[in-house]
């Protein structure tokens, strides 16, 4: 039995990268070779080297080639020190994009830049969660994103915002500054999309009060492995005895612990809070 539950979970995470595939290259497709765009990533580098190839030395490189070798050092670096399933879900999605970016017909649908860079941005950071949200990646700067945040427990997006600024910056003055003004609504467009979306690296502080902390302990220590600080407390208006319990735990994980935990006690009071950063021992649950 858990063999077969463990081949339809494969199964499944493989047609999700189908799909994030997918509607990446849609986004590609339609908008962003409609517009002359740069998105983020090695897909902007991959389109700077292709159009700079094809602009001023008229040699054309497929975009599908460059977009494969510039993937093949960071691949090796994330399946070593990472995860060798996130690797593996990784490779199929960025090795699909490139196929799909091959195969589908150019089909642009308007030629409004503003709606193009808008519209290609949300498609593209859809896409880009699908893979993020099943514990994969699009590769490329996420590769490297993921393997540092992973090995030194910190954000990095903001240097990948100034490696794409770095992409921008050559763009616009190799191809006019106009269309890499527009590429900076499109890469804002997906990251905000990927931000709203793509909860791991999200963090939340919970704060419990409850006449029942033991089960409300236990219904925690069974849905994650976090720590919970506990004190003694008494209600303000009632003067009853209370108990009040603080966690930190990732953004995905807080629908499953309120659950649990309103099932062991339906009259606990609950608050939740964004925590922009947390220093000492967290336990972040590994990629595979």
């Amino acid at each position: 039995m858990k063999d077969w539950k463990k081949i339809a979970k494969n199964v499944m995470s493989v047609c999700f990268m189908a799909l994030s595939a997918l509607v990446y290259s849609v986004s590609i497709k339609v908008f962003v070779n409609a517009g002359d765009l740069f998105p983020s990533g090695f897909s902007g580098i991959s389109q700077l080297i292709v159009r700079t190839c094809s602009t001023y030395f008229h040699i054309e490189v497929p975009f599908a080639l460059v977009y494969l070798l510039l993937n093949v050092g960071p691949t090796i670096l994330v399946y070593r020190h990472v995860g060798k399933r996130f690797t593996i879900l990784s490779i199929i999605q960025y090795v699909l994009v490139s196929f799909f970016v091959s195969v589908l017909p150019q089909f642009p649908i308007t030629q409004d830049m503003l709606l193009i860079a808008v519209f290609g941005g949300i498609i593209a950071g859809a896409g880009n969660s699908i893979a993020l949200i099943n514990n994969a990646s699009t590769g490329g700067m996420d590769f490297l994103a993921i393997f540092a945040s992973s090995k030194y427990n910190m954000p990095t997006w903001n240097y990948v915002m100034m490696a794409n600024a770095s992409v921008l910056t050559i763009a616009g003055l190799l191809f006019g500054w106009e269309k890499a003004m527009y590429s900076i609504i499109f890469q804002f467009c997906n990251t905000s999309t990927v931000s709203k979306l793509h909860k791991r690296y999200q963090l939340r502080a919970l704060f419990f009060v409850t006449e029942n902390p033991v089960a409300v302990k236990q219904a925690i220590f069974k849905t994650v492995r976090h720590g919970i600080t506990v004190f003694n407390c008494e209600g303000g208006y009632t003067g009853r005895p209370k108990t009040f319990l603080y966690m930190t735990c990732n953004a995905f994980q807080v629908n499953d612990i309120i659950s649990h935990v309103m099932e062991a006690d339906p009259a606990v009071f609950v608050n939740i809070m964004k925590t922009d950063k947390i220093v000492g021992n967290y336990y972040q649950p590994p990629l595979e």
